[in-house]
């Protein structure tokens, strides 16, 4: 018998699916025993069943399978065309298989004797040798559901969340207009006896219960839907002790993975998000943490490292944290790395503590060859694990101890059905912020904004926080005092925002950007709010590097202090001065340089909201220059416009390759289509 319950309802599903279709298939080679595609069909249900058999050590089920794959594999092959004795032998051996298959989840009332198997090769059997089992025993326990109709129904549920929101709204809209009637009552007193009153009341209170009825019905709803997703953590969590195991050996080390909390369930689609995050993860534990067992052994250490895999639930969040007893992080070798990039000055490294030291192994192209080797290659990859999580809405944060070892915690939503946002208004605009990101919204006077280190603060519980202004983080004009702030946590990291107003909470369905949006510094996606207005949903962890990069390079100009700084690249003085003149007269400040190299020393010394860049140019051409900018983790956000005579698609697609967000061919230049393009990717 099978000893996981969870295994046994799936292969009890599988294998009803896989004994209807060899029924009906061996029915259809009766009558076209030569037809391939039948051939195929039948013996892909057979090897199906037989390997399902095999995984859960069902020696008999095994066994009966094999034999009908045996004879189908033969005549696929054209080794031994099918006869209709053959067939028979298979009819008699389907009825053997479901015999068995019947007895080991004791559907059958006669389970309690033993098959009588028949020894006779299939093809030599002469009709069932074993009845069907009544028709009155049959009865559906499960049914199996595309795992696409499931979004599709999730979806739909978010949606119907939304609606209910608007409904919630449209009760407001009908308790303003009972007050109104009120008030025009109360002036107006022939009125009184037209019964309009009463209707209004009727009509609002109406509402008012079909909308808690709603609202119940649609909670109910989603919470059957979500739970018809969720799938235990363990599904995943198997895939990697044997993984663990072959590694460490490969590389002479000695591992064991201990895996705790794996009957966690979460969404369907967090599960398969995760397997790559959570594999490589655990590679880095291995390759680079865990020490050979003669190091281990002069540390006072046990010869095998311990890797752990660990899930807990917290207020509706899933933590996940992959840890080792390792060698730890090399602090004096993320400092050389990022001195050597360029990311901090020499004081400013030294003078940072380990927590935030560490956190620098998450930046994109930080695993240089050179620290590969000093640090035995961690960090490679760890900006892709971190988007990743960050795409799931949640936030990774590691902890690292030199000698005892590395730990990377993950906390991820358990479904992505629907997020709860805070709404804030900024220069007239309505902009969401997720609920679980937001540590505290409080208001804000003018006196309670302090400069610190050049750069404004607010205190919280007696700590200064740096709270840049919203709408500057997002380039927007806004003339508007900022009458509140809201303070995000993302993992340990706090950080301020002033907004114009803090308006209400409402519950969306976040829809991702389309092409060729696919990603937007600050921008999480896009929702429409209960009242009809498509609101911009703001992405956590993105401000939070937005307002760092601001802190760490002041000068930089944004829009609504100054006009936004443009690099201008051409070698051509002539289009050079045409396209400056072009910028300028659009209220931009444009920076006019001959080439990639005189491009790339002007970024090194100001800030730029662009670049705007010929091509063909001496010293280092535009693609070479999109290609170095793209590789600098201080650029990576930073849009670049490619204006250029190469018009062939062969050479747009190198253009975009090389990490270009804009190709303007030449030939066809527009300054509105310039002009258009820098306002969009502003």
């Amino acid at each position: 018998m099978i000893a996981d319950k969870e295994l046994a309802q799936l292969f009890k599903a599988e294998s009803a699916e896989h004994l209807a279709c060899l029924d009906d298939g061996l029915l259809r080679l009766e009558k076209n025993p030569a037809d391939q595609s039948i051939l195929e069909d039948v013996f892909r249900e057979a090897h199906s069943m037989k390997g399902a058999a095999r995984m859960l050590g069902l020696a008999g089920i095994e066994t009966a399978a094999h034999g009908l794959e045996s004879i189908l594999n033969a005549a696929r092959k054209g080794d031994a065309p099918l006869t209709q004795e053959a067939i028979e032998g298979m009819n008699a051996a389907l009825l053997e298989l479901r015999k068995l298959v019947d007895i080991e989840f004791a559907m059958d009332p006669i389970r309690d004797r033993q098959p009588e198997i028949d020894n006779r090769p299939i093809g030599n059997q002469q009709g069932p040798a074993i009845p069907y089992p009544p028709f009155d025993s049959f009865h559906i326990e499960t049914v199996r559901v595309e795992t696409r109709k499931l979004d599709d129904l999730l979806t739909l549920v978010g949606e119907l969340s939304v609606i209910q929101g608007r409904a919630q709204h449209r009760l407001s809209l009908m308790d303003d207009l009972q007050d109104q009637w009120m008030m025009l009552e109360r002036s107006l007193g022939n009125v009184r006896n037209t019964g309009l009153g009463n209707r209004i009341r009727q009509a609002r209170d109406a509402l008012y219960e079909d909308g808690m009825r709603f609202e119940t019905t649609v909670g109910m709803l989603e919470e059957q839907v979500l739970a018809a997703r969720l799938l235990p953590l363990s599904t995943v969590f198997a895939l990697f002790p044997r993984m663990v195991r072959d590694l460490a050996r490969e590389q002479g080390k000695e591992a064991e993975l201990v895996a705790e909390g794996g009957e966690i369930g979460v969404d369907k689609y967090i599960l398969e998000q995760m397997k790559d995050p959570l594999m490589h993860l655990l590679r880095n534990a291995i390759d680079h943490g865990i020490e050979p067992p003669d190091e281990r052994e002069r540390q006072g250490k046990p010869p095998a490292g311990k890797v752990r895999l660990r899930a807990s639930r917290e207020n509706g969040k899933v933590l996940l944290e992959v840890s080792d007893d390792g060698r730890g992080l090399d602090l004096e070798a993320i400092r050389r790395a990022a001195s050597k990039r360029g990311l901090h000055d020499e004081a400013a490294l030294a003078a940072m503590p380990p927590a935030q030291l560490q956190q620098l192994i998450f930046l994109p192209g930080f695993s240089t060859s050179a620290f590969v080797t000093e640090l035995s290659g961690r960090g490679v990859g760890l900006d892709v694990v971190r988007v990743n999580v960050e795409r799931l809405k949640g936030d990774i944060r590691m902890e690292s101890v030199p000698h005892r070892g590395t730990a990377m915690r993950m906390r991820l939503p358990l479904s992505l059905a629907t997020t709860r946002l805070l709404l804030a208004s900024v220069g007239g605009r309505v902009y969401g912020l997720p609920v679980e990101c937001i540590h505290v919204s409080r208001g804000l006077r003018e006196e309670d904004v302090f400069t610190l280190e050049g750069h404004p603060a607010i205190d919280l519980e007696g700590q200064a926080l740096i709270a840049p202004r919203l709408a500057d983080l997002l380039a927007l004009p806004s003339e508007r005092r900022e009458a509140a702030c809201i303070v995000l946590q993302v993992g340990e990291d706090r950080l301020g925002l002033r907004v114009d107003e803090v308006l209400d909470e409402e519950e969306a369905v976040v829809k991702p950007l389309g092409a060729p949006l696919s990603r937007v510094r600050n921008v999480a996606g896009l929702t429409m709010l209960g009242s009809g207005e498509i609101c911009v949903v703001l992405n956590p962890s993105d401000l939070l590097r937005s307002a760092m990069a601001a802190k760490a390079q002041p000068a930089a100009p944004t829009i609504g202090t100054s006009a936004p700084r443009i690099l201008l690249v051409e070698d051509s003085a002539l289009v050079r001065a045409m396209e400056k003149r072009i910028l300028e007269e659009a209220g931009y400040e444009a920076v006019a340089v001959a080439d990639g190299m005189d491009a790339l020393d002007a970024l090194g010394k100001q800030g730029f909201s662009a670049v705007v860049s010929d091509i063909v140019m001496p010293n280092m051409d535009g693609l070479s220059l999109t290609a170095s900018i793209r590789r600098d983790p201080r650029y990576k956000d930073l849009p670049v416009i490619l204006v250029t005579t190469l018009s062939s698609d062969r050479d747009k697609q190198h253009g975009l390759e090389a990490g270009a967000n804009a190709y303007i061919p030449k030939p066809s230049f527009d300054q509105r289509v310039l002009l258009g393009t820098l306002k969009k990717l502003i």
